[in-house]
């Protein structure tokens, strides 16, 4: 699979308006463990390709603006409601 294939299937595992956060993986490998960053929650408005990488253009949730406004799509998982807390 080439460069491109994968970048071209991460885009479709995030997608437009999705929640996200920064991946449990990429937060560990920047050692990373609390704070703005490992909080941080967002939702994807724009896509910007920067060579052969993607880079998910975030609009983050207002008490984490000071993230960056682009984010590679490979350190990005979306975010879900567990069922667990949920009130439905």
């Amino acid at each position: 699979m080439t460069m491109n294939e994968r970048v071209a299937r991460r885009i479709k595992a995030i997608e437009m308006n999705d929640r996200v956060a920064y991946s449990v993986n990429f937060l560990r490998s920047v050692g990373c463990y609390s704070g703005a960053m490992a909080n941080g929650r967002g939702k994807v408005v724009g896509f910007e390709p920067l060579g052969e990488t993607m880079l998910a253009q975030i609009q983050w949730d207002p008490q984490y603006q000071n993230l960056p406004d682009r984010v590679n799509v490979h350190n990005l998982a979306h975010v879900t409601v567990s069922r667990e807390f949920s009130a439905t």
